[in-house]
């Protein structure tokens, strides 16, 4: 009781720094896996440059972001997997928003629908395709939720098959269930998750969507979606490449 008392204080530091909007919406932008700079962190957040960087350096002094230097260029990443992890939970437990008004474009409302279906949630999949392969995967027994979430033999050797090569020890857990935030249902992270996604846009079965977090599957990944994992097309349709 006396250790849990101890890093109360702790706690409630991250979530202070959590609990205000536009260092939120800095997390939020960065769980697309790359590096920012504060002007465009300023810029997508709405607020002076000056802000930013006031908001930024509380961020990293917190250990929930990492700088980088590239000769006089500053960037900031989410210091790890496990924040990208943590952000994407506390979305998905945030509170249903009111019904969003109409898109005021056809672009806007494409945008909108294509993070929904498919995107990165820093470095593996989510969206409604995120959730259909970490279904699809259990179903199969490629995944066991029996005694805490794992890969079986039988996922190790599908990986292989793939090849879908996972990097071999670290810190990482293998698999990790990740509260998907629009879906509110898992996606696969973890080693597994991450490896599984970056081969996905080597191989060419998914495809960036201009800059943004979204994703298109490409006719390439459709067709190995729907034959290794039985995902139905209806739910892989959109955008291809």
């Amino acid at each position: 009781m006396t250790e849990q008392m101890d890093e109360a204080p702790q706690l409630a530091k991250v979530a202070a720094l959590l609990a205000d909007g536009t260092r939120a919406a800095f997390c939020l932008a960065l769980v697309d896996g790359r590096a920012w700079t504060a002007g465009e962190l300023a810029r997508h957040a709405g607020v002076a440059p000056a802000t930013a960087t006031g908001h930024l350096h509380q961020l990293v002094a917190g250990g929930l972001l990492a700088e980088e230097r590239q000769g006089r260029h500053r960037y900031v990443r989410l210091a790890n997997p496990q924040v990208a992890e943590l952000i994407e939970q506390l979305a998905a437990l945030a509170p249903p928003r009111p019904t969003p008004p109409p898109p005021r474009s056809l672009s806007a409302a494409g945008r909108r629908n294509a993070l929904a279906r498919a995107r990165t949630c820093y470095d593996h999949l989510a969206g409604t395709v995120g959730v259909a392969i970490y279904d699809a995967m259990t179903e199969r027994g490629l995944l066991d939720r029996t005694s805490g979430l794992r890969l079986t033999e039988q996922g190790g050797e599908w990986l292989a098959a793939l090849e879908v090569a996972v990097p071999a020890g670290g810190q990482r857990p293998a698999v990790l269930a990740c509260l998907d935030w629009t879906e509110r249902r898992p996606h696969l992270a973890g080693a597994v998750g991450a490896a599984f996604c970056r081969h996905a846009l080597a191989a060419g079965w998914v495809t960036r969507i201009g800059s943004t977090r979204a994703v298109a599957i490409t006719a390439a990944g459709q067709a190995v979606l729907r034959e290794r994992l039985g995902i139905a097309a209806e739910t892989l349709a959109g955008e291809a490449a």
